[in-house]
């Protein structure tokens, strides 16, 4: 938790709670056709596997929104836009 002192006008300085709120964005991860839920803004390559049932011995691929391929390395981290993504969206599949 941070915290910051704040002056109010009275001249007394008080506790300001600086926490961030839960998100309430929502993340969603397509994975083979199926779209899961995901309540962080970051997936890493393992984590896609483990949701989609990736076998380890084949590599993650990611089908950017632009239709090019790229395959994930295993200690990779990808940050999610919130919401659904429609149309060209980022989608992962085994290689």
């Amino acid at each position: 938790m941070t915290t910051e002192l704040e002056k109010h006008s009275s001249g007394k300085k008080q506790e300001k709670d600086n926490t961030k709120e839960k998100s309430s964005k929502q993340y969603f991860v397509n994975v083979e056709g199926a779209e899961y839920d995901w309540d962080k803004d970051t997936i890493t390559t393992s984590e896609i596997r483990t949701l989609g049932n990736l076998p380890a011995d084949q590599p993650v691929i990611c089908e950017r929104a632009d239709g090019s391929e790229i395959e994930l390395g295993e200690n990779e981290t990808i940050e999610l836009k919130p919401g659904h993504r429609y149309g060209r969206a980022a989608k992962y599949k085994r290689g």
